[in-house]
Formats: C-alpha cells, sequence, structure tokens
C-alpha cells in the first residue's frame, strides 16, 4: 500500500498551542514539541499486496495503489510550490505533466521545528477512495479533511482514511497547508498578508472541485471537516466570501471560532491566546523581522530562520479579503455560508493540555488557588473554587474549568449564533478509555482533545478495541451521512440537542448544564 508518515503520537493534536502560543522561545525549548514529533519516517501501510490503478486530473495522468478495498494516490501537487518569489504570495497555479505521475508517498509536510522531513515546498494532498474509483455511475460525497496542531504542526498523510471511505463510501482528501510564519507572516509591505495558510485550503477546494470526479467524488456535494486548528480552519471558510460555492457541509471538531484561552490556560505563564489575530497587528510584527528591511532579504532567508518567528506568526490574520472580519464577529453577524454544520467536542479537552504540564510534578491545591487568581482574579477565583472544587486531585480541576471555560461552552455559544441561518448538530466525544499516548501514567486523560480521531482515521499505534470499533462504526456512519445528506441521521435531532458519543451508549445530553456554561455566561 501507499506509504505514509508515522503517526506515533499524533493523537496530541494541537498539543503544540502550549509552546506556539506561548513564546518564541518556548518554540524552540518546550518538552512538548518534541512530544508532537518524534522522528518522522514512511511506513508501509496494512496491505502488503497493492495493484497499481489510474486517475486522469486536470493536471495529468495519476498513478496510485489499490489495496483492502480502497484505491490511495499521494502527493499530488494543487498548488505550484510556494518557494523563492512565490513564498508569502497567494497559492499560484498547480504544475502539469505529460507522462504517467507516480502518487504512492505523500509529499513532505509543510515546513516545521523538529520535522526533518518537512520542507517549505509542500502543497499536496491525497486522495483515498473506494476502489471502483471513476468507475461508479453514481458519485460520492467528498470529504475534505483539515489537521490539526496549532497552526504550526501536522500534515494531512497522518490521517490514514481508509476506514472511512470504506465504510461510508466516501472520496476523503486529506491537505497539507502552509503553518506557522511560512503560512500566516504579515508585513506593511505585503497587502492583504496573514493568510496564506487559509488561501492554500482554498485553493485545494478549487482542485477538488475540478478533480473530484476523476476518483468518483462529487464535486457538488464536499464536505470540509476538520479538528483543532482545523476545525478553526473550518470555521474561518465559513466566514470567507473567497470561500464561497467550494463546499457544501462543514464539519468543526475542537475548533469553534469563539474559542479562546485566558493566561495561564494552556500553560503556567502563557498570554492569553485566540485563533485569529487582526492584520495590523501582525504585520506591525512583521516590519524588521530576521533583522531584514525589504521582502527580499525576508524571502532570501532559509527556512530555519523563518521558523523561528513561529511565535509570533501562528495565526490566521482577520480585516483581509480573505477575512474581512474576525470569524467570531462574522458569526454574531450572521455571515455566514449557508452549508448545515457539524460541530462538538470531547468530554473532557483540557486534560490532555493539564497533563502536558503537570509532567515535573502534580498539582496542590494551592497551585490550583494560585492560578485561579491569577487568571481570574481574586474574586471570580473563589466564584469559581465553589463550582469546581480542587478534590483529592487539584489538575482535574483545572482541566476541567478549562474544558467548560475555553472549550464546550464557547463551541455551544457559536452553534447558538450559527442555528439562526443554518442547519447545525451538535455532539460530544465521550468515550472516557480511548486509545490514548503513553503521556502521564498518573494522570486519566479521559475522552481528551483529539482522542476522537483514532475513531475516524487509522492513526499509527492507537489502535481501536472491540468496542471501541463499534463506536467508531457509529461516528464514521454519522459523519458521511452528514456528508451525504446534511443530517448525521435520523435519530439526531438539530440543536439544541447535543448527541453523547459513548461506547455503551449513544443519547443526548444536556452539555450546557453538564460543563457550566449559565455560570461562565456570567463570569468575565
Amino acid at each position: 500500500m501507499p506509504k505514509r508518515r508515522s503517526t506515533a503520537g499524533a493523537a496530541l493534536g494541537a498539543a503544540l498551542l502550549l509552546t506556539v502560543m506561548g513564546t518564541a522561545d518556548a518554540v524552540q525549548t518546550s518538552p512538548t514539541t518534541a512530544a508532537q514529533h518524534p522522528h518522522r519516517q514512511h511506513a508501509q501501510g496494512q496491505h502488503s499486496e497493492a495493484r497499481p490503478d489510474t486517475a486522469r486530473t486536470r493536471q495529468g495522468l495519476l498513478e496510485g495503489l489499490t489495496a483492502g478495498g480502497v484505491t490511495i494516490y499521494q502527493g499530488i501537487p494543487y498548488a505550484a510550490p510556494p518557494v523563492g518569489p512565490l513564498r508569502w504570495q497567494p497559492p499560484a497555479a498547480p504544475p502539469t505533466w505529460t507522462s504517467t505521475r507516480t502518487a504512492a508517498e505523500p509529499g513532505p509536510a509543510c515546513a516545521q521545528p523538529e520535522v526533518a522531513d518537512s520542507a517549505e515546498d509542500c502543497l499536496y494532498l491525497n486522495v483515498t477512495t473506494p476502489a471502483d474509483g471513476a468507475d461508479r455511475k453514481a458519485p460520492r460525497p467528498v470529504v475534505v479533511w483539515l489537521h490539526g496542531g496549532a497552526f504550526s504542526s501536522g500534515s494531512g498523510d497522518q490521517y490514514d482514511a481508509t476506514r472511512m471511505a470504506r465504510q461510508g463510501d466516501v472520496t476523503v482528501v486529506t491537505v497539507n497547508s502552509r503553518l506557522g510564519a511560512l503560512g500566516f507572516f504579515a508585513h506593511p509591505d505585503l497587502p492583504d498578508s496573514g493568510a496564506f495558510g487559509l488561501q492554500d485550503q482554498q485553493a485545494a477546494l478549487r482542485w477538488v472541485r475540478d478533480n473530484a470526479a476523476a476518483f468518483g467524488g462529487d464535486p457538488g456535494n464536499v464536505t470540509l471537516m476538520g479538528e483543532s486548528s482545523g476545525g478553526a480552519s473550518v470555521c474561518a471558510q465559513l466566514a470567507s466570501p473567497k470561500a464561497a460555492g467550494l463546499f457544501h457541509r462543514a464539519v468543526i471538531q475542537s475548533g469553534s471560532c469563539l474559542q479562546n484561552w485566558p493566561k495561564n490556560t494552556l500553560a503556567p505563564g502563557d498570554p492569553a491566546a485566540t485563533y485569529f489575530a487582526p492584520q495590523g497587528e501582525l504585520a506591525a510584527k512583521g516590519r524588521g523581522a530576521l533583522g531584514c528591511r525589504s521582502l527580499k532579504c525576508l524571502r532570501a532567508k532559509p527556512v530555519k530562520d523563518v521558523l523561528s518567528l513561529n511565535g509570533r506568526f501562528h495565526q490566521p490574520a482577520y480585516g483581509t479579503s480573505v477575512l474581512p472580519q474576525s470569524p467570531a464577529r462574522a458569526l454574531a453577524a450572521g455571515h455566514v455560508h449557508r452549508v448545515p454544520v457539524l460541530q462538538g467536542n470531547t468530554r473532557d479537552e483540557h486534560r490532555l493540555f493539564t497533563a502536558l504540564f503537570t509532567l515535573d510534578g502534580p498539582m496542590t491545591a494551592a497551585d490550583y488557588r494560585r492560578l485561579l487568581t491569577e487568571t481570574y482574579g481574586r474574586r471570580q477565583a473563589a466564584r469559581i473554587a465553589r463550582v469546581y472544587p480542587p478534590g483529592a486531585m487539584p489538575a482535574l480541576a483545572w482541566a476541567e474549568v478549562g474544558t467548560d471555560r475555553s472549550w464546550v461552552c464557547p463551541t455551544l455559544a457559536a452553534d447558538r449564533l450559527l442555528a439562526r441561518h443554518v442547519p447545525v448538530y451538535s455532539y460530544e466525544f465521550a468515550d472516557r478509555h480511548p486509545p490514548a499516548p503513553d503521556l502521564h501514567p498518573d494522570f486519566p486523560l479521559g475522552a481528551y482533545h483529539s482522542a476522537e480521531l483514532p475513531y475516524l482515521f487509522g492513526m499509527g499505534d492507537l489502535q481501536l478495541n472491540g468496542g471501541q470499533s463499534a463506536l467508531s462504526r457509529r461516528m464514521i456512519a454519522a459523519w458521511t451521512t452528514f456528508a451525504r445528506t446534511g443530517t448525521p441521521g435520523d435519530n439526531w435531532p438539530s440543536f439544541p440537542y447535543t448527541q453523547q458519543l459513548a461506547r455503551n451508549a449513544l443519547s443526548g445530553v444536556d452539555a450546557a448544564a453538564e460543563h457550566h456554561c449559565a455560570f461562565w455566561s456570567r463570569t468575565p
């Protein structure tokens, strides 16, 4: 089968938020950076016997590999390499070819620290489709997946879409887009800059529109789906005028446009953080970067020097033609594309981040109260401690505060805004014992941030047992039914209903009550 990068550790998802949303120095030194990015290498897939198969795109003929009921094409360029004079430019037209192009290996991941085989030339995507491909008479829904990683790490080929494509009878496209300072750099001499990564995603969607039929996909039924910063990207595309007509449904997993993190939330001492930033603010940071007075100087800098700016440039800019408004303001004003939305969270989102910053020692009750006071002020800290007492394990209380305040309640608020204009379906992933990385033996991760991913995709070492596989089948059925019809199934009402996804039961849950959202609506 086609080769893939190692996905060991990929379930840490957006754990790099702990560093990239902090200081530039933290990107270089934090141990979580290494945890997020183990040595990446190509590994053989699960099927040793594979036969070649071809698809004719507008660029030329591709040769992929078929095995296990799916055909996979990897490393397909959807735009020109964004190097040299094309660094910090909108994506340009992709190359064409006259001979058959082999598509059995992924293209490089977009340049990122600690990943040896990442590169600036990275605008590639991968297609996984049931093996009958273009021979099928009725076209399939297309799912376009945007990976997480705090807009600074990850790659599309880390997600094995075999199960989703085969079980859900859909064509799945996973995408690389520019990250960090190469994707979100802004400068006064670069008008409209700061959203190159979002423009890459739009170029990938245009490629899908033009080429989906070659793989048996329906260009008129495209679902844009992503997790963490990939989910935030989906929300940004909902608010981008330039994405109009490029997708027809949206799935946002742990990436609401309203999410924000008060100081200390991602790690003690970290500043407050948001997914998006004003273009003018980012452009001011770009002036004089790397000691350069000109864009020519900046474009001549080696990639490793540019990556040193990731601590400053990891947020898509708004106030541009791509994002005229902040996505939060666009949601409030109803300036979103009229497509159905499936959106939700994991039950214990913030436990992953809390586990990472308690690796050096447990959090005491005194630590917990001090963090509450430093973060929210003395008066609010006392109120919060009454609702979230430290108990026997104060770190769990801190994780619950973070989950409710910064993840679930903002998502439900976004659901309410979206539901004024489009059908919205809400979920909570609640398997409290999912496959998990060997991160912190004394800390129960529960349904941690990114825990749902192995239920939708193959994620390397994170294998499912029998009960988890049954939940995986139900989730893939719901996600792909949504892609096909715009609803996740007959037994799943629209918002304000929230469907809880657990091994033993699929049932409704009052997520707002479970996560104390009325309390947080009264707490700054």
